[in-house]
């Protein structure tokens, strides 16, 4: 982990989410991948990736009892942060997603939230949230949909030039459930959000027909949020 490549840092997202369509589109990420998730008072719920701990917070805010993880030292020294001035409890500690320092059957809930397109070997990464959940436990992966403007935009800045989107892969809704059911989950119907594209004016005129597209179709969302269940004995 000492020579990762640097992606995304602790300041970018906060210059995200102080912007209007920033601080909107996290929002209705943060509703649909909880939504997805369903109850969380008690359950114990580990967030992979974490980032600077946004749905960490928001998860343990409603009642879960959270761990989280990510690779980078920079994230989990904000995410740390974040959450002791927030006065949330989260244990936060720095672990590759391929290599989750858990015992099987730990948790009742994994969220895994646009870390797959950041992760080489994706397939492992999957089968490691696979592990470490328990029998009859859920996992809720959140991605960038490849068939969205919003990945259209990222895979032209790719291409003059940005680091960070260079090596990112961006996933259907058929390529998503795929990696759940080779994991040995079952996979859930994929829901989208974000129908508009990463434009301050268009996020305002579209949003009121978020909800009714939501409930008809993933063509057109940028944000895709897969449910899996983990089988039973």
């Amino acid at each position: 982990m000492e020579n990762e490549p640097i992606t995304v840092a602790p300041e970018d997202y906060r210059r995200w989410r102080a912007r209007p369509l920033g601080a909107l589109t996290e929002a209705r990420e943060i509703a649909l991948v909880l939504s997805t998730a369903g109850p969380l008072a008690g359950r114990h719920l580990l967030d992979v990736g974490c980032g600077d701990g946004t749905y960490a917070i928001a998860a343990a805010r409603r009642g879960a009892v959270v761990s989280a993880v990510d690779r980078s030292a920079g994230m989990i020294d904000a995410a740390r942060l974040r959450a002791r001035d927030l006065r949330v409890a989260v244990e936060f500690c720095r672990a590759d997603a391929t290599r989750l320092p858990f015992a099987t059957g730990t948790f009742d809930l994994v969220t895994a939230v646009t870390v797959l397109c950041f992760v080489p070997d994706a397939g492992s990464a999957v089968r490691e949230m696979a592990r470490v959940l328990a029998p009859g436990g859920r996992l809720v992966i959140g991605e960038l949909n490849r068939w969205s403007t919003w990945a259209a935009w990222r895979r032209l800045r790719a291409r003059f030039g940005s680091p960070r989107w260079r090596h990112a892969s961006f996933r259907s809704p058929r390529s998503l459930a795929r990696l759940i059911r080779d994991s040995g989950l079952v996979p859930e119907r994929v829901r989208g959000a974000i129908y508009y594209p990463p434009l301050p004016f268009l996020a305002r005129v579209m949003g009121p027909a978020e909800r009714p597209l939501r409930a008809l179709t993933t063509v057109g969302a940028a944000f895709l949020a897969a449910g899996a269940a983990k089988p039973a004995p």
